[in-house]
Protein backbone atom coordinates (compact mmCIF):
# COMPACT_ATOMS: atom_id res chain seq x y z
CA UNK A 1 0.00 0.00 0.00
CA UNK A 2 1.30 3.37 -0.97
CA UNK A 3 1.69 6.27 1.38
CA UNK A 4 -0.46 9.37 0.89
CA UNK A 5 0.86 12.78 0.13
CA UNK A 6 1.53 15.02 3.09
CA UNK A 7 -1.07 17.71 3.78
CA UNK A 8 -0.01 20.48 6.13
CA UNK A 9 2.27 18.12 7.93
CA UNK A 10 -0.41 15.44 8.47
CA UNK A 11 0.11 11.99 7.02
CA UNK A 12 -3.25 10.29 6.61
CA UNK A 13 -3.64 6.62 6.01
CA UNK A 14 -6.87 5.82 4.14
CA UNK A 15 -8.64 2.76 2.94
CA UNK A 16 -7.95 1.78 -0.65
CA UNK A 17 -10.62 2.97 -3.02
CA UNK A 18 -11.52 1.27 -6.23
CA UNK A 19 -11.09 3.35 -9.34
CA UNK A 20 -8.86 5.94 -7.60
CA UNK A 21 -6.60 8.20 -9.71
CA UNK A 22 -3.18 6.68 -10.38
CA UNK A 23 -0.17 8.13 -8.61
CA UNK A 24 2.31 9.98 -10.92
CA UNK A 25 5.51 8.00 -11.65
CA UNK A 26 8.89 9.75 -11.31
CA UNK A 27 10.91 10.23 -14.57
CA UNK A 28 14.03 12.08 -15.53
CA UNK A 29 11.86 14.93 -16.78
CA UNK A 30 9.44 17.05 -14.88
CA UNK A 31 6.20 15.17 -14.25
CA UNK A 32 3.13 16.10 -16.18
CA UNK A 33 0.50 17.82 -14.15
CA UNK A 34 -2.85 16.15 -14.09
CA UNK A 35 -5.04 17.61 -16.82
CA UNK A 36 -8.32 16.79 -15.00
CA UNK A 37 -9.34 16.69 -11.42
CA UNK A 38 -9.39 13.28 -9.91
CA UNK A 39 -12.89 11.89 -9.66
CA UNK A 40 -14.10 10.68 -6.30
CA UNK A 41 -14.85 7.03 -6.41
CA UNK A 42 -17.81 5.79 -4.38
CA UNK A 43 -16.81 4.29 -1.14
CA UNK A 44 -16.94 0.54 -1.04
CA UNK A 45 -17.98 0.60 2.61
CA UNK A 46 -19.19 3.42 4.79
CA UNK A 47 -16.48 4.70 7.01
CA UNK A 48 -17.78 6.08 10.22
CA UNK A 49 -15.17 7.84 12.28
CA UNK A 50 -11.39 7.59 12.26
CA UNK A 51 -9.27 9.02 14.96
CA UNK A 52 -6.19 10.66 13.51
CA UNK A 53 -3.03 11.34 15.44
CA UNK A 54 -0.02 13.38 14.42
CA UNK A 55 2.88 11.22 13.32
CA UNK A 56 6.48 11.99 12.73
CA UNK A 57 7.43 12.89 9.15
CA UNK A 58 8.59 9.90 7.12
CA UNK A 59 11.58 10.24 4.89
CA UNK A 60 10.49 10.07 1.27
CA UNK A 61 12.53 8.69 -1.67
CA UNK A 62 14.92 11.18 -3.21
CA UNK A 63 13.20 11.02 -6.57
CA UNK A 64 9.95 12.27 -5.03
CA UNK A 65 11.83 15.04 -3.21
CA UNK A 66 13.29 16.24 -6.52
CA UNK A 67 9.90 16.21 -8.12
CA UNK A 68 8.30 18.07 -5.22
CA UNK A 69 11.02 20.74 -5.20
CA UNK A 70 10.61 21.40 -8.87
CA UNK A 71 6.86 22.11 -8.64
CA UNK A 72 5.84 25.63 -9.18
CA UNK A 73 3.85 27.17 -6.39
CA UNK A 74 0.75 27.39 -8.53
CA UNK A 75 1.12 23.81 -9.68
CA UNK A 76 1.56 22.66 -6.11
CA UNK A 77 -1.64 24.35 -5.13
CA UNK A 78 -3.42 22.68 -8.05
CA UNK A 79 -2.12 19.26 -7.03
CA UNK A 80 -3.06 19.84 -3.40
CA UNK A 81 -6.52 20.99 -4.49
CA UNK A 82 -6.93 17.89 -6.63
CA UNK A 83 -5.83 15.70 -3.79
CA UNK A 84 -8.14 17.32 -1.28
CA UNK A 85 -11.07 16.76 -3.61
CA UNK A 86 -10.12 13.12 -3.95
CA UNK A 87 -10.45 12.69 -0.21
CA UNK A 88 -13.43 15.06 0.15
CA UNK A 89 -15.45 12.30 1.76
CA UNK A 90 -13.67 13.15 5.02
CA UNK A 91 -14.65 15.92 7.48
CA UNK A 92 -12.31 17.05 10.23
CA UNK A 93 -13.81 17.92 13.60
CA UNK A 94 -11.86 18.99 16.61
CA UNK A 95 -12.50 16.54 19.42
CA UNK A 96 -10.41 18.21 22.09
CA UNK A 97 -6.97 19.73 22.58
CA UNK A 98 -5.25 16.39 22.05
CA UNK A 99 -7.46 14.59 19.57
CA UNK A 100 -9.31 15.32 16.31
CA UNK A 101 -12.19 13.20 15.13
CA UNK A 102 -12.76 12.59 11.46
CA UNK A 103 -16.36 12.03 10.38
CA UNK A 104 -17.42 10.64 7.08
CA UNK A 105 -20.52 11.33 5.10
CA UNK A 106 -21.81 8.36 3.28
CA UNK A 107 -22.36 8.86 -0.43
CA UNK A 108 -25.73 7.89 -1.79
CA UNK A 109 -25.69 4.71 -3.77
CA UNK A 110 -27.63 4.24 -6.96
CA UNK A 111 -30.18 2.35 -4.84
CA UNK A 112 -30.91 4.58 -1.81
CA UNK A 113 -31.32 2.81 1.45
CA UNK A 114 -34.30 3.87 3.62
CA UNK A 115 -33.45 5.98 6.59
CA UNK A 116 -33.41 4.22 9.89
CA UNK A 117 -36.56 5.00 11.96
CA UNK A 118 -35.67 6.74 15.16
CA UNK A 119 -37.10 5.26 18.32
CA UNK A 120 -39.51 7.54 20.21
CA UNK A 121 -38.07 9.52 23.00
CA UNK A 122 -38.67 8.01 26.44
CA UNK A 123 -40.97 10.88 27.51
CA UNK A 124 -42.96 10.56 24.32
CA UNK A 125 -43.43 6.85 24.96
CA UNK A 126 -44.75 7.61 28.46
CA UNK A 127 -47.20 10.25 27.17
CA UNK A 128 -48.40 7.89 24.44
CA UNK A 129 -48.96 5.13 26.99
CA UNK A 130 -50.94 7.46 29.25
CA UNK A 131 -53.11 8.69 26.37
CA UNK A 132 -53.83 5.15 25.23
CA UNK A 133 -54.75 4.17 28.79
CA UNK A 134 -57.13 7.12 29.10
CA UNK A 135 -58.70 6.29 25.75
CA UNK A 136 -59.16 2.70 26.84
CA UNK A 137 -60.80 3.78 30.08
CA UNK A 138 -63.13 6.13 28.18
CA UNK A 139 -64.16 3.33 25.85
CA UNK A 140 -64.81 1.02 28.79
CA UNK A 141 -66.74 3.76 30.63
CA UNK A 142 -68.81 4.54 27.54
CA UNK A 143 -69.60 0.86 27.08
CA UNK A 144 -70.60 0.45 30.73
CA UNK A 145 -72.69 3.64 30.52
CA UNK A 146 -74.48 2.38 27.43
CA UNK A 147 -75.22 -0.98 29.03
CA UNK A 148 -76.24 0.63 32.32
CA UNK A 149 -78.34 3.30 30.61
CA UNK A 150 -79.98 0.78 28.32
CA UNK A 151 -80.85 -1.39 31.31
CA UNK A 152 -82.40 1.54 33.19
CA UNK A 153 -84.42 2.78 30.23
CA UNK A 154 -85.58 -0.73 29.38
CA UNK A 155 -86.72 -1.25 32.97
CA UNK A 156 -88.51 2.09 33.26
CA UNK A 157 -90.33 1.77 29.95
CA UNK A 158 -91.06 -1.94 30.26
CA UNK A 159 -88.83 -2.73 27.28
CA UNK A 160 -90.57 -0.21 25.00
CA UNK A 161 -87.46 1.94 24.58
CA UNK A 162 -83.67 1.66 24.74
CA UNK A 163 -80.58 3.83 25.13
CA UNK A 164 -80.34 4.59 21.43
CA UNK A 165 -83.91 5.83 21.32
CA UNK A 166 -83.12 7.96 24.37
CA UNK A 167 -80.01 9.46 22.76
CA UNK A 168 -81.94 10.22 19.58
CA UNK A 169 -84.75 11.86 21.55
CA UNK A 170 -82.41 13.95 23.67
CA UNK A 171 -80.40 15.13 20.67
CA UNK A 172 -83.51 16.15 18.77
CA UNK A 173 -84.69 19.75 19.10
CA UNK A 174 -88.34 18.76 18.64
CA UNK A 175 -90.91 17.51 21.14
CA UNK A 176 -93.30 14.67 20.50
CA UNK A 177 -96.82 15.72 21.58
CA UNK A 178 -98.40 13.66 24.33
CA UNK A 179 -101.52 11.69 23.52
CA UNK A 180 -104.83 13.39 24.34
CA UNK A 181 -108.28 12.24 25.39
CA UNK A 182 -111.48 13.30 23.61
CA UNK A 183 -111.61 16.34 25.92
CA UNK A 184 -108.23 17.47 24.64
CA UNK A 185 -106.39 16.76 27.92
CA UNK A 186 -103.70 14.23 28.79
CA UNK A 187 -104.59 12.04 31.78
CA UNK A 188 -101.88 10.15 33.68
CA UNK A 189 -102.55 7.62 36.43
CA UNK A 190 -99.80 7.72 39.07
CA UNK A 191 -99.90 4.96 41.68
CA UNK A 192 -97.54 3.81 44.38
CA UNK A 193 -96.81 0.51 46.08
CA UNK A 194 -94.97 -0.04 49.35
CA UNK A 195 -91.51 -1.51 49.74
CA UNK A 196 -88.02 -0.44 48.74
CA UNK A 197 -88.10 -2.20 45.38
CA UNK A 198 -90.71 -3.45 42.96
CA UNK A 199 -90.90 -6.76 44.87
CA UNK A 200 -92.06 -4.96 48.01
CA UNK A 201 -88.95 -5.55 50.13
CA UNK A 202 -89.11 -3.91 53.56
CA UNK A 203 -86.21 -4.30 55.95
CA UNK A 204 -85.28 -7.98 56.06
CA UNK A 205 -88.07 -9.23 53.83
CA UNK A 206 -91.25 -8.41 51.97
CA UNK A 207 -94.82 -8.26 53.23
CA UNK A 208 -98.03 -9.66 51.76
CA UNK A 209 -99.48 -6.26 50.90
CA UNK A 210 -96.41 -4.95 49.11
CA UNK A 211 -98.17 -4.85 45.74
CA UNK A 212 -101.32 -3.15 47.02
CA UNK A 213 -101.60 0.42 45.79
CA UNK A 214 -101.20 2.69 48.84
CA UNK A 215 -101.71 5.79 46.72
CA UNK A 216 -103.73 6.43 43.57
CA UNK A 217 -103.45 9.85 41.97
CA UNK A 218 -104.74 11.32 38.72
CA UNK A 219 -102.71 14.03 36.97
CA UNK A 220 -104.56 15.80 34.17
CA UNK A 221 -102.90 18.44 31.99
CA UNK A 222 -103.72 20.63 29.02
CA UNK A 223 -100.69 20.91 26.73
CA UNK A 224 -102.06 24.09 25.15
CA UNK A 225 -103.06 26.18 28.16
CA UNK A 226 -100.69 24.68 30.73
CA UNK A 227 -103.48 23.86 33.16
CA UNK A 228 -102.64 20.99 35.55
CA UNK A 229 -104.97 19.34 38.06
CA UNK A 230 -104.42 16.52 40.58
CA UNK A 231 -106.99 14.28 42.24
CA UNK A 232 -106.46 11.41 44.69
CA UNK A 233 -108.66 8.37 45.31
CA UNK A 234 -108.78 6.60 48.70
CA UNK A 235 -107.33 3.11 48.70
CA UNK A 236 -110.37 1.72 50.57
CA UNK A 237 -112.80 2.78 47.83
CA UNK A 238 -115.15 -0.09 47.02
CA UNK A 239 -114.46 -1.24 43.47
CA UNK A 240 -115.70 -3.79 40.99
CA UNK A 241 -115.24 -7.42 42.12
CA UNK A 242 -111.54 -8.29 42.45
CA UNK A 243 -109.63 -11.49 43.11
CA UNK A 244 -110.49 -11.32 46.83
CA UNK A 245 -113.68 -11.10 48.84
CA UNK A 246 -112.77 -7.60 49.99
CA UNK A 247 -113.07 -5.88 46.63
CA UNK A 248 -111.19 -2.64 47.32
CA UNK A 249 -109.58 -0.54 44.63
CA UNK A 250 -106.10 -1.00 46.08
CA UNK A 251 -106.26 -4.71 45.12
CA UNK A 252 -106.86 -4.22 41.39
CA UNK A 253 -103.20 -3.82 40.36
CA UNK A 254 -102.05 -6.73 42.52
CA UNK A 255 -104.82 -9.07 41.31
CA UNK A 256 -103.66 -8.61 37.72
CA UNK A 257 -99.93 -8.67 38.51
CA UNK A 258 -99.83 -11.07 41.46
CA UNK A 259 -96.42 -12.54 40.67
CA UNK A 260 -94.92 -9.22 39.66
CA UNK A 261 -94.27 -10.44 36.12
CA UNK A 262 -96.96 -8.51 34.25
CA UNK A 263 -96.63 -4.84 35.10
CA UNK A 264 -98.59 -3.71 32.05
CA UNK A 265 -101.61 -5.94 32.79
CA UNK A 266 -101.81 -4.69 36.36
CA UNK A 267 -101.49 -1.04 35.33
CA UNK A 268 -104.06 -1.29 32.54
CA UNK A 269 -106.59 -2.98 34.85
CA UNK A 270 -106.18 -0.17 37.39
CA UNK A 271 -106.50 2.52 34.70
CA UNK A 272 -109.74 0.93 33.51
CA UNK A 273 -111.21 0.78 37.02
CA UNK A 274 -110.29 4.36 37.95
CA UNK A 275 -111.49 5.58 34.55
CA UNK A 276 -114.92 4.00 35.04
CA UNK A 277 -115.28 5.69 38.44
CA UNK A 278 -114.20 9.18 37.36
CA UNK A 279 -115.42 9.10 33.75
CA UNK A 280 -111.91 9.58 32.32
CA UNK A 281 -109.78 8.04 29.59
CA UNK A 282 -106.15 7.51 30.60
CA UNK A 283 -103.29 7.86 28.17
CA UNK A 284 -100.38 6.90 30.45
CA UNK A 285 -99.46 5.45 33.83
CA UNK A 286 -96.53 5.91 36.22
CA UNK A 287 -95.80 3.38 38.99
CA UNK A 288 -93.40 4.24 41.83
CA UNK A 289 -92.54 2.79 45.25
CA UNK A 290 -91.25 4.02 48.60
CA UNK A 291 -87.57 4.01 47.69
CA UNK A 292 -88.03 6.44 44.81
CA UNK A 293 -89.72 8.97 47.12
CA UNK A 294 -87.14 8.64 49.91
CA UNK A 295 -84.13 8.87 47.60
CA UNK A 296 -85.42 11.73 45.45
CA UNK A 297 -86.25 13.87 48.49
CA UNK A 298 -82.85 13.16 50.07
CA UNK A 299 -80.98 13.85 46.82
CA UNK A 300 -82.75 17.20 46.62
CA UNK A 301 -81.61 18.04 50.13
CA UNK A 302 -85.14 17.92 51.54
CA UNK A 303 -88.43 19.57 50.55
CA UNK A 304 -90.71 22.20 52.12
CA UNK A 305 -94.38 21.40 52.79
CA UNK A 306 -97.26 23.42 54.25
CA UNK A 307 -100.41 21.46 55.08
CA UNK A 308 -104.05 22.54 55.07
CA UNK A 309 -104.94 20.55 58.18
CA UNK A 310 -103.33 19.20 61.36
CA UNK A 311 -101.85 15.72 61.13
CA UNK A 312 -100.99 14.15 64.51
CA UNK A 313 -100.18 10.51 63.80
CA UNK A 314 -98.19 9.77 66.96
CA UNK A 315 -98.48 5.97 66.99
CA UNK A 316 -98.13 4.79 63.38
CA UNK A 317 -96.00 6.94 61.08
CA UNK A 318 -94.86 9.49 63.73
CA UNK A 319 -95.97 12.25 61.34
CA UNK A 320 -96.95 15.21 63.54
CA UNK A 321 -97.52 18.53 61.74
CA UNK A 322 -99.72 21.58 62.25
CA UNK A 323 -101.71 23.28 59.51
CA UNK A 324 -100.36 26.48 58.02
CA UNK A 325 -96.77 25.89 59.20
CA UNK A 326 -93.97 25.35 56.68
CA UNK A 327 -91.93 22.22 57.44
CA UNK A 328 -88.73 20.96 55.82
CA UNK A 329 -88.77 17.19 55.42
CA UNK A 330 -86.10 14.61 54.58
CA UNK A 331 -86.85 11.42 52.66
CA UNK A 332 -88.06 9.31 55.57
CA UNK A 333 -90.17 12.15 56.96
CA UNK A 334 -91.77 12.71 53.56
CA UNK A 335 -92.55 8.98 53.40
CA UNK A 336 -94.12 9.08 56.87
CA UNK A 337 -96.34 12.01 55.87
CA UNK A 338 -97.30 10.30 52.60
CA UNK A 339 -98.52 7.24 54.55
CA UNK A 340 -100.23 9.04 57.46
CA UNK A 341 -104.01 8.62 57.70
CA UNK A 342 -104.43 8.26 61.48
CA UNK A 343 -104.67 11.41 63.53
CA UNK A 344 -106.17 13.27 60.56
CA UNK A 345 -109.52 14.85 59.82
CA UNK A 346 -110.41 12.92 56.67
CA UNK A 347 -108.33 9.73 56.87
CA UNK A 348 -107.42 8.50 53.38
CA UNK A 349 -108.57 11.79 51.86
CA UNK A 350 -106.14 13.65 54.14
CA UNK A 351 -103.39 11.27 53.08
CA UNK A 352 -104.13 11.89 49.41
CA UNK A 353 -103.99 15.64 50.00
CA UNK A 354 -100.61 15.24 51.79
CA UNK A 355 -99.23 13.22 48.88
CA UNK A 356 -100.17 16.01 46.51
CA UNK A 357 -98.43 18.53 48.80
CA UNK A 358 -95.28 16.37 48.72
CA UNK A 359 -95.36 16.23 44.93
CA UNK A 360 -95.62 20.03 44.78
CA UNK A 361 -92.73 20.30 47.26
CA UNK A 362 -90.54 18.09 45.05
CA UNK A 363 -91.44 20.17 42.01
CA UNK A 364 -90.55 23.42 43.81
CA UNK A 365 -87.19 22.07 45.02
CA UNK A 366 -86.20 20.86 41.55
CA UNK A 367 -86.85 24.37 40.27
CA UNK A 368 -84.74 25.90 43.04
CA UNK A 369 -81.83 23.47 42.82
CA UNK A 370 -79.34 23.42 39.97
CA UNK A 371 -78.98 19.66 39.58
CA UNK A 372 -75.50 18.35 38.84
CA UNK A 373 -74.74 15.52 36.44
CA UNK A 374 -74.10 13.29 39.45
CA UNK A 375 -77.54 14.08 40.87
CA UNK A 376 -79.20 13.26 37.56
CA UNK A 377 -77.27 9.98 37.29
CA UNK A 378 -78.27 9.07 40.85
CA UNK A 379 -81.91 9.83 40.08
CA UNK A 380 -81.74 7.72 36.94
CA UNK A 381 -80.24 4.80 38.84
CA UNK A 382 -82.85 4.93 41.59
CA UNK A 383 -85.77 5.38 39.21
CA UNK A 384 -84.55 2.50 37.08
CA UNK A 385 -85.27 0.09 39.92
CA UNK A 386 -88.24 1.90 41.39
CA UNK A 387 -90.30 3.36 38.55
CA UNK A 388 -92.31 1.88 35.69
CA UNK A 389 -94.23 3.73 32.98
CA UNK A 390 -95.60 3.36 29.48
CA UNK A 391 -94.27 6.78 28.50
CA UNK A 392 -91.57 6.59 25.83
CA UNK A 393 -88.32 8.51 26.32
CA UNK A 394 -89.47 11.07 23.75
CA UNK A 395 -92.72 11.56 25.66
CA UNK A 396 -90.82 11.85 28.94
CA UNK A 397 -88.73 14.58 27.34
CA UNK A 398 -91.92 16.39 26.31
CA UNK A 399 -93.41 16.05 29.78
CA UNK A 400 -90.24 17.44 31.36
CA UNK A 401 -90.26 20.33 28.88
CA UNK A 402 -93.88 21.13 29.69
CA UNK A 403 -93.17 21.30 33.42
CA UNK A 404 -90.72 24.12 32.71
CA UNK A 405 -93.09 25.84 30.29
CA UNK A 406 -96.14 25.66 32.55
CA UNK A 407 -96.87 27.85 35.54
CA UNK A 408 -96.80 25.08 38.11
CA UNK A 409 -97.59 27.53 40.89
CA UNK A 410 -101.17 27.31 39.65
CA UNK A 411 -101.22 23.49 39.85
CA UNK A 412 -104.62 22.65 41.30
CA UNK A 413 -105.62 20.10 43.93
CA UNK A 414 -109.07 18.62 43.35
CA UNK A 415 -110.75 16.90 46.28
CA UNK A 416 -113.83 14.67 46.38
CA UNK A 417 -114.29 15.33 50.10
CA UNK A 418 -113.65 18.70 51.69
CA UNK A 419 -116.10 19.62 54.45
CA UNK A 420 -114.62 23.09 54.84
CA UNK A 421 -115.65 23.93 51.28
CA UNK A 422 -118.91 22.03 51.27
CA UNK A 423 -117.57 19.32 48.94
CA UNK A 424 -118.81 15.83 49.84
CA UNK A 425 -118.87 13.34 47.01
CA UNK A 426 -117.57 10.46 49.17
CA UNK A 427 -118.46 8.91 52.50
CA UNK A 428 -117.57 5.87 54.60
CA UNK A 429 -119.68 2.77 55.13
CA UNK A 430 -119.39 -0.70 56.67
CA UNK A 431 -120.46 -3.59 54.46
CA UNK A 432 -120.37 -7.18 55.76
CA UNK A 433 -118.11 -6.08 58.58
CA UNK A 434 -115.59 -4.39 56.24
CA UNK A 435 -115.01 -0.64 56.23
CA UNK A 436 -115.22 1.01 52.80
CA UNK A 437 -115.24 4.40 51.14
CA UNK A 438 -118.22 4.72 48.80
CA UNK A 439 -119.88 7.50 46.73
CA UNK A 440 -122.12 9.78 48.81
CA UNK A 441 -124.95 8.89 46.39
CA UNK A 442 -124.56 5.18 47.17
CA UNK A 443 -122.51 2.14 46.16
CA UNK A 444 -121.45 2.26 42.48
CA UNK A 445 -123.32 5.57 41.89
CA UNK A 446 -120.64 7.69 40.26
CA UNK A 447 -122.65 10.13 38.09
CA UNK A 448 -122.29 13.15 40.39
CA UNK A 449 -118.58 12.41 40.80
CA UNK A 450 -118.07 12.21 37.04
CA UNK A 451 -119.87 15.52 36.42
CA UNK A 452 -117.78 17.21 39.08
CA UNK A 453 -114.51 15.79 37.74
CA UNK A 454 -115.43 16.91 34.23
CA UNK A 455 -115.79 20.51 35.34
CA UNK A 456 -112.66 20.45 37.53
CA UNK A 457 -110.52 19.02 34.74
CA UNK A 458 -111.60 21.75 32.32
CA UNK A 459 -109.05 24.35 31.23
CA UNK A 460 -111.62 27.17 31.37
CA UNK A 461 -111.60 28.70 34.84
CA UNK A 462 -115.20 29.84 34.43
CA UNK A 463 -116.26 26.21 33.98
CA UNK A 464 -114.12 25.06 36.92
CA UNK A 465 -115.41 27.66 39.39
CA UNK A 466 -119.09 27.09 38.50
CA UNK A 467 -119.99 30.45 40.03
CA UNK A 468 -123.75 30.76 40.64
CA UNK A 469 -124.89 33.91 38.85
CA UNK A 470 -128.15 35.89 39.27
CA UNK A 471 -129.14 38.42 36.55
CA UNK A 472 -131.59 41.21 37.45
CA UNK A 473 -133.22 43.52 34.91
CA UNK A 474 -133.30 47.05 36.27
CA UNK A 475 -134.67 48.65 33.07
CA UNK A 476 -138.08 48.96 31.43
CA UNK A 477 -136.98 46.80 28.49
CA UNK A 478 -138.83 43.47 28.65
CA UNK A 479 -136.75 40.30 28.16
CA UNK A 480 -133.37 42.00 28.63
CA UNK A 481 -132.30 39.59 31.42
CA UNK A 482 -133.18 36.51 29.32
CA UNK A 483 -131.16 37.87 26.42
CA UNK A 484 -128.14 38.40 28.69
CA UNK A 485 -128.53 34.90 30.16
CA UNK A 486 -128.29 33.35 26.71
CA UNK A 487 -125.21 35.41 25.96
CA UNK A 488 -123.39 34.44 29.17
CA UNK A 489 -124.24 30.75 28.95
CA UNK A 490 -122.74 30.79 25.46
CA UNK A 491 -119.49 31.86 27.17
CA UNK A 492 -119.74 28.93 29.66
CA UNK A 493 -120.94 31.04 32.61
CA UNK A 494 -123.46 29.35 34.93
CA UNK A 495 -126.60 31.49 35.23
CA UNK A 496 -128.76 30.05 37.99
CA UNK A 497 -131.64 32.52 37.78
CA UNK A 498 -132.98 35.72 36.17
CA UNK A 499 -135.52 38.24 37.53
CA UNK A 500 -136.56 41.89 37.56
CA UNK A 501 -134.73 44.16 39.94
CA UNK A 502 -136.76 45.90 42.68
CA UNK A 503 -138.09 49.32 41.75
CA UNK A 504 -135.41 51.94 41.74
CA UNK A 505 -132.91 53.71 39.61
CA UNK A 506 -129.96 51.61 38.47
CA UNK A 507 -127.38 53.61 36.65
CA UNK A 508 -124.81 51.91 34.52
CA UNK A 509 -125.54 49.44 31.79
CA UNK A 510 -123.85 46.59 33.71
CA UNK A 511 -123.11 46.42 37.42
CA UNK A 512 -121.32 43.33 38.84
CA UNK A 513 -121.50 42.46 42.56
CA UNK A 514 -119.26 39.65 43.90
CA UNK A 515 -120.47 37.94 47.09
CA UNK A 516 -117.91 35.06 47.32
CA UNK A 517 -114.13 34.85 47.56
CA UNK A 518 -114.07 31.49 45.76
CA UNK A 519 -114.73 32.80 42.23
CA UNK A 520 -111.83 35.13 41.35
CA UNK A 521 -111.48 33.72 37.83
CA UNK A 522 -115.14 34.26 36.95
CA UNK A 523 -115.02 37.76 38.43
CA UNK A 524 -112.03 38.67 36.29
CA UNK A 525 -113.72 37.36 33.15
CA UNK A 526 -116.91 39.38 33.79
CA UNK A 527 -114.90 42.54 34.45
CA UNK A 528 -113.17 42.02 31.13
CA UNK A 529 -116.43 41.30 29.31
CA UNK A 530 -118.32 44.34 30.64
CA UNK A 531 -115.32 46.66 31.05
CA UNK A 532 -116.26 47.42 34.64
CA UNK A 533 -114.85 46.97 38.13
CA UNK A 534 -116.71 44.52 40.36
CA UNK A 535 -118.29 45.79 43.59
CA UNK A 536 -118.63 44.04 46.93
CA UNK A 537 -121.87 45.45 48.40
CA UNK A 538 -125.29 45.17 46.78
CA UNK A 539 -127.86 48.01 46.84
CA UNK A 540 -129.85 47.92 50.05
CA UNK A 541 -133.06 46.78 48.36
CA UNK A 542 -131.43 43.85 46.50
CA UNK A 543 -130.89 40.35 47.95
CA UNK A 544 -128.21 38.02 46.64
CA UNK A 545 -128.63 35.13 49.06
CA UNK A 546 -127.47 31.79 47.65
CA UNK A 547 -125.52 33.32 44.77
CA UNK A 548 -121.85 34.04 44.16
CA UNK A 549 -122.35 36.92 41.72
CA UNK A 550 -125.25 39.30 40.99
CA UNK A 551 -125.43 41.24 37.72
CA UNK A 552 -127.85 44.21 37.50
CA UNK A 553 -128.75 45.54 34.09
CA UNK A 554 -129.41 49.26 34.33
CA UNK A 555 -129.79 52.37 32.24
CA UNK A 556 -126.67 53.68 30.67
CA UNK A 557 -125.95 57.05 32.16
CA UNK A 558 -126.27 59.72 29.46
CA UNK A 559 -123.22 61.75 28.66
CA UNK A 560 -123.26 65.22 30.18
CA UNK A 561 -123.72 68.08 27.71
CA UNK A 562 -122.73 71.69 28.18
CA UNK A 563 -125.06 74.52 27.06
CA UNK A 564 -123.58 77.27 24.96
Amino acid sequence: MEKNKSIDGLHVRTAKKSGAAKKPVATSNLPKLPEKKAKRAPAAKPVTKIAVKKVAPVEEPKVEEAVAESFLASDREEVNKSFVESVGAFEFDQLDDKETELKTTEKADKTEKPEKVKKPHKKRRIILTVLLSILGLLIIAATVLLIWGNDIISKITGGRDNIFGAIGALMSDTYEPLERSSSGRTNILAFGTSGYDMKGTEGTGSHDGAQLTDSIMVISLDQTTGDIAMLSLPRDLKASPTCTATGKINEVYWCNNMKGENEEAGAEALMKEVGSILGLDFQYYVHVNWQSLVTIVDKLGGIKVTLDEDIHDYNWTKAVYDAGVEYELNGQQALGLARARHGTTLGDFSRGNSQQKILIGIKNKIYEKNLSLGDIMDFAGVLGDNLRTDLSVSEMKTAAHLTFEFDLESMRQVSLLDWSRGIQFMTTSEINGISYVIPAAGVNRYQAIQEYVKTQFDSNIVVREQAKILILNGTDTVGLAATEQERLEGEDFVVKNIDNAPEGVYEGEYSVYVLSDDVPGTTAELEKLYNVTAKQELPANVSGYGYDIVIILGVEKPEETTEE
